[in-house]
């Protein structure tokens, strides 16, 4: 029952408790429908998020067993007989340190990711300023050069690559050097993208402030545009190194020898060979510690670039990581 107040003049006043909805009153439609709808939604996120964890554990297990029998004192890949750096140094014969074909494919995967890094960057950062700053149909058309490598499969231009340094380009022999002209034109296509999305957040404004101060557009280019594509620049080039340490395809077809052949080569040649064992792993954990590091290089060099541009540590993240 309402209780009801008289105010001022004796008059009933508003009713402070409204009456109780009846025992039998359903509940609104539009409401059963948003309970509906979040239960759903939860569902889905519990479903996404134990997905996720399962494609994680899927794919960290393996890869920390191959680490953990790398410190294996035996031969065995399944039976821990203690720790040992024996695969790594210690060893006078087998390990990656003293073992003439691992060592060798190590120092050659450290080359190639080096010059390909240095000859990649200026190119594709040079492609990306032309791209952007050149408005005409052609320079449409080549936009499409920027996603090469994401739409053309890796092993037909593999193969395509070998055939015109074999047949064409004689002057090109397979090995370190083919391997980098390879490898160079498979990797363009990151500083391209990475660069040009930098120009389009940067626009022109800085270089037609610079141009009204008296500078011409080499020195605006030089002293004003490159200084700001920094962290882009710094952000392609962890990627092309990053991505030129796993490659295999491309090396694959345009080595010449073992002693052009770089890590991922080499364990796939012993590995298909039968020649597994706790020195590969060693040589693909180097490999392993090398990218996190390279990685964290970037991400920390990144952060520091853009400390008064950065929005979260998200974009930092998605920047290095290629996204």
């Amino acid at each position: 029952m309402a209780v009801t107040l008289p105010d001022a003049t004796g008059a009933a006043g508003e009713e402070l408790f409204a009456p109780s909805p009846a025992a039998g009153a359903r509940t609104p439609p539009a409401a059963v429908r948003r309970s509906s709808i979040i239960a759903r939604l939860r569902r889905r996120a519990v479903f996404l998020e134990t997905f996720t964890w399962l494609y994680l554990i899927w794919s960290i297990i393996p890869i920390g067993i191959a680490v953990l029998f790398s410190f294996n004192s035996g031969k065995a890949q399944a039976t821990w007989q203690g720790f040992s750096w024996r695969w790594y140094v210690t060893d006078p014969t087998q390990s990656v340190l003293h073992n003439a074909e691992l060592h060798q494919a190590f120092v050659q995967t450290l080359v190639l990711a080096g010059l390909t890094t240095l000859i990649t960057v200026p190119i594709g950062v040079a492609f990306a300023i032309g791209i952007d700053r050149w408005r005409t149909r052609t320079a449409s058309a080549l936009n499409f050069v920027m996603i090469f490598s994401f739409v053309v499969p890796e092993l037909l231009l593999a193969i395509a690559l070998f055939f015109v340094v074999t047949d064409l380009l004689h002057f090109l022999p397979l090995g370190t050097t083919a391997e980098v002209a390879g490898l160079v034109v498979w990797n363009l296509s990151w500083p391209a993208i990475v660069v040009r999305s930098r120009l389009v957040t940067i626009g022109r404004v800085y270089e037609e402030a610079a141009a009204d101060l008296g500078a011409s557009r080499l020195k605006a280019l030089w002293r004003v545009l490159m200084p700001m594509l920094m962290p882009a620049i710094f952000a392609s080039a962890v990627l092309v190194f990053a991505g030129v340490i796993d490659d295999f395809v491309i090396v694959e077809q345009l080595s010449s020898t073992a002693a052009t052949q770089p890590v991922s080569v080499a364990i796939y040649s012993n590995v298909h060979g039968g020649l597994a064992g706790p020195a590969l792993n060693a040589l693909a954990t180097l490999m392993l510690v090398i990218s996190l590091v390279v990685a964290a290089i970037g991400y920390v060099g990144y952060r520091l670039m853009t400390r008064g541009e950065r929005k979260n540590t998200a974009e930092a993240l998605t920047t290095i990581a290629g996204m």
